[in-house]
């Protein structure tokens, strides 16, 4: 008998080892398992703010964000007034494309993320000679503003002011002379700035149209065959 008692314990032990975990343990086993699935839900956060900056990067490559103009805005209830912000942001990669976009918000960093994600869903694709300057003048007008844009020399840089300046420099444009006549209103000059970039186009984008050789283009006015062809093998788009 003393030998039995003397057994017993070591024998509960060994049941103890062997014995199927109570119930209450498995719930904290799956407690641990749900900080498992969360760990997979972090995962998939991960993933949803690698798409956000995905967002930020246009193929690649880093956006180039310009804030032009925030004003404070409010909006009559029936208890009050309501304040808020309204921004107008100008987005470009500084390739040839460039984008605006304007939001509202009640807190200022909101209604630029607005503004700025409204900016890349719109851009647009402006030729550029040399990646550097446009290729012809043109003008543009919105409601009471005019912009008048003209292409430029080397090291002349931008001559620009306030809101079009904002948006050659996100377009990637080093020379370029614009002049603005009318309203100072940033978007209606946004407006006109992006209804004369729409005007421009290529000398490649012509042959192609016409369906002829960008050298036949150059080439006409008398100037010389030899130069046309080799401006013509300069311009890329």
């Amino acid at each position: 008998m003393a030998d039995e008692t003397q057994n017993q314990p070591g024998a509960a032990v060994e049941a103890a080892a062997t014995a199927p975990a109570p119930e209450g343990r498995q719930g904290r086993g799956s407690r641990g398992g749900r900080g498992g699935r969360g760990g997979r839900e972090g995962g998939n956060r991960g993933r949803r703010d690698d798409r956000r900056g995905g967002a930020q990067e246009e193929g690649g490559e880093e956006l180039i964000e310009k804030l032009v103009h925030i004003n404070r805005v409010s909006k009559t209830v029936k208890g009050g007034k309501r304040f808020g912000f309204a921004a107008l942001v100008v987005v470009g990669d500084g390739h040839g494309r460039v984008g605006f976009g304007h939001g509202k918000a009640r807190e200022v960093p909101e209604a630029i993320s607005k503004a700025t994600a409204s900016a890349r869903k719109k851009m647009v694709r402006v030729p550029l000679r040399e990646g550097r300057t446009l290729h012809h003048d043109g003008a543009g007008r919105f409601g009471a503003g005019r912009v008048y844009v003209r292409s430029a020399p080397q090291g002349t840089g931008i001559i620009a002011g306030g809101p079009m300046r904002a948006v050659f420099e996100s377009l990637g444009v080093a020379d370029v002379v614009t002049k603005s006549i009318g309203t100072s209103n940033p978007y209606n000059m946004i407006r006109a700035t992006f209804e004369a970039l729409g005007d421009q186009t290529s000398p490649k984008a012509v042959a192609q149209r016409r369906g002829k050789k960008i050298a036949d283009l150059l080439g006409r006015g008398g100037a010389d065959k030899a130069t046309a062809q080799a401006d013509a093998e300069a311009i890329t788009e």
